[in-house]
C-alpha cells in the first residue's frame, strides 16, 4: 500500500513542474513583449519563405509537388529562425510559448476534421455514397432536374460534411449521369462548387472559416444560421442563370442495385449523434468542439469492435442481401472486420498538413508584428465592410481557412454583423475561381473532360453577382447585428 502511494506521489511531483509551466504559459505570452522584427532580416526572411511556400503550394498541379510539403517546411524554417533569434537574446521561452499557442489552435482544428473525415471514410467503406449515387441514377431525372438535385444536395450536405468530400461525391454523380453530355458535367460542377461553398458558410460543422470563428468563441453556434438566406441567394443567383444552359434531355437510367454493407445505417446514425454531442457540449458545457468529436470517435471505435466480433455470425457483410432472395450466404474465409484506424489512415492528410503549415506561418507573421500593421490598415484606415469584402474576394486565390486564421490573429474589434459578413465573404468568395476552394480544386483533378479552369472563369460574372447579392441580403436581414 505504502509502495503504491509512494509511486503516486513521485509521479505527481514529476507532473507539478509541467503543470506550473502550463499555467504560466498564457500569462507569459500576454505579459512578455515580442522583440521588434518587422524591419529585421528575420522578418524579411519570413515573408520571403511564406511567399515561396504559397507559390509552390498553389503550383501543385504544375510542379507535381504535394501542397503540404512546402508549407510544412516553410513553417519550420520561419519558426526556427525566430526561436534562434530569441534564444540569442535570452528570450527563448517567449518564442516557444508563442509557438505552442499556435500549435494548440491547430490541434483543435486537426482533431475536429480528423474525426469528421474518419466518419466520411467509414460511410464510404460501408457503401453509403455509392448507394446515393446509384439511387439518383436510377430515378430517370432529366439533366435539369439532376442539375438542381446535385446542387441542393451539395448545399445541404456541406453544412455538416467537409466541402472536399461533398464536391467529390456530387462530382462523381454528375460525371456518371453526364457521361455523354460534357456541357452538363461542366455546368453541374460549377454549380456544385458554388453550392458547396455556400452551404459550408451556414454552419461551423461544414466550413473551415466558420469553424475557426466558432472555435475562437467569436460567435455562438446558433448565430451562424442567420447566414442561411444570404448563402441561399449566393447559390441560387448563378444557378438560375446556368439552368437555361443545361440540356433538357434525360440520361439513360442505371440498372445497378443499391447494396449497403452491414452497419452502414448505424454509422450514419453515430455521425449524427457525434455532431449533436459536439454542439451540445460546446453550447452547454463550453467545451471546445474537438471534445465532442473525439467522444464520437470513441463511439465509432466501439461500433467497429462490435462489427468485428459479430462478423462470423452473419458470414458476410452482404448476408442480408442473400436473405432477401432466400439464398444461403457464402462463407468468406477472410476476416470480415471494420478497422476504424484504416479509415483514420485514409483521411486527406495532405490537406491537414497544409493547414498546419499555413496556420503556423500565419502565426509567425503575427508574432513578428506584420499582421498588426495589416490590421491597422484594413480595420483602422478603411471601413470594416470594405475590408471584409476585399478579404472575401482574395479568397478566390488564397485558402479561406488561412485568411480567416490571419484575421483572427489580428484581433480586430468588430461587431457580430461584421464577423458574420467576413464569414460569408470568405466562405463564398472561393467560388469565384476554380482554384479558390477545396471543392473546386478537387473537381479539377477528378473531372478529366468538360470542367476546366477556363470554363469556370466563363461563369465568373454570374458568380460575382451572387457574391454581392448575398452581401446585400445579409445587410438587409441581419441589420440588428451591426
Amino acid at each position: 500500500m505504502n509502495c503504491h502511494l509512494l509511486k503516486l506521489l513521485t509521479f505527481t511531483s514529476l507532473l507539478l513542474p509541467l503543470a506550473a509551466f502550463a499555467g504560466d504559459a498564457p500569462e507569459l505570452l500576454n505579459t512578455a513583449k515580442p522583440l521588434s522584427l518587422t524591419h529585421h532580416v528575420i522578418g524579411y526572411l519570413s515573408i520571403a519563405v511564406t511567399v515561396l511556400a504559397y507559390v509552390a503550394a498553389m503550383s501543385e498541379d504544375i510542379i507535381e509537388l504535394r501542397k503540404s510539403k512546402p508549407m510544412v517546411l516553410g513553417s519550420a524554417v520561419v519558426w526556427f529562425a525566430i526561436c534562434i533569434y530569441y534564444a540569442l537574446h535570452g528570450e527563448a521561452k517567449v518564442a516557444a510559448v508563442a509557438f505552442e499557442s499556435n500549435l494548440l489552435a491547430y490541434v483543435e482544428l486537426l482533431l475536429f476534421i480528423l474525426v469528421s473525415m474518419t466518419y466520411l471514410n467509414a460511410m464510404e467503406e460501408r457503401g453509403v455514397f455509392d448507394g446515393l449515387r446509384i439511387w439518383l441514377l436510377s430515378r430517370q431525372y432529366s439533366y435539369r432536374q439532376l442539375f438542381w438535385i446535385t446542387g441542393v444536395l451539395a448545399f445541404l450536405l456541406s453544412t455538416v460534411i467537409s466541402g472536399m468530400a461533398v464536391g467529390l461525391l456530387m462530382g462523381t454523380v454528375a460525371a456518371a449521369v453526364g457521361k455523354y453530355k460534357k456541357e452538363f458535367v461542366a455546368l453541374a460542377c460549377v454549380n456544385i462548387v458554388v453550392a458547396t461553398n455556400a452551404g459550408g458558410s451556414v454552419s461551423p460543422l461544414g466550413g473551415i472559416s466558420t469553424l475557426f470563428v466558432w472555435q475562437h468563441k467569436i460567435l455562438p453556434f446558433h448565430e451562424f444560421f442567420s447566414l442561411g438566406l444570404p448563402c441561399l441567394v449566393n447559390f441560387f443567383v448563378p444557378a438560375v442563370v446556368m439552368h437555361f444552359f443545361v440540356p433538357k434531355e434525360t440520361p439513360n437510367p442505371s440498372t445497378s442495385t443499391v447494396w449497403l454493407r452491414r452497419g452502414s445505417k448505424r454509422v450514419i446514425f453515430l455521425f449524427i449523434v457525434t455532431l449533436s454531442i459536439t454542439v451540445w457540449s460546446n453550447v452547454v458545457l463550453e467545451l471546445p468542439p474537438a471534445a465532442g468529436m473525439m467522444a464520437g470517435l470513441g463511439l465509432l471505435q466501439f461500433f467497429c469492435f462490435y462489427l468485428t466480433k459479430t462478423a462470423q455470425e452473419v458470414k458476410s457483410d452482404f448476408a442480408h442481401v442473400y436473405k432477401l432472395f432466400g439464398v444461403e450466404a457464402p462463407v468468406d474465409n477472410r476476416k470480415q472486420d471494420f478497422d476504424v484506424f484504416k479509415n483514420v489512415g485514409n483521411v486527406e492528410w495532405d490537406t491537414l498538413l497544409f493547414f498546419y503549415g499555413a496556420m503556423m506561418i500565419i502565426g509567425a507573421l503575427g508574432f513578428i508584428g506584420y499582421l498588426d500593421a495589416i490590421a491597422h490598415f484594413l480595420f483602422g484606415q478603411i471601413s470594416p465592410t470594405l475590408a471584409n469584402i476585399m478579404i472575401g474576394l482574395s479568397s478566390a486565390f488564397i485558402d479561406n481557412g488561412t485568411l480567416m486564421f490571419a484575421v483572427l490573429s489580428m484581433h480586430p474589434d468588430l461587431p457580430p454583423g461584421q464577423w458574420l459578413l467576413l464569414t460569408l465573404t470568405l466562405g463564398v468568395g472561393g467560388s469565384l475561381l476554380a482554384i479558390g476552394s477545396a471543392p473546386g480544386v478537387a473537381l479539377l483533378g477528378q473531372i478529366k473532360e468538360g470542367y476546366t479552369f477556363a470554363f469556370h472563369m466563363r461563369w465568373l460574372p454570374v458568380i460575382l453577382l451572387g457574391y454581392f447579392a448575398s452581401i446585400a441580403v445579409h445587410f438587409w436581414i441581419n441589420a440588428r447585428y451591426f
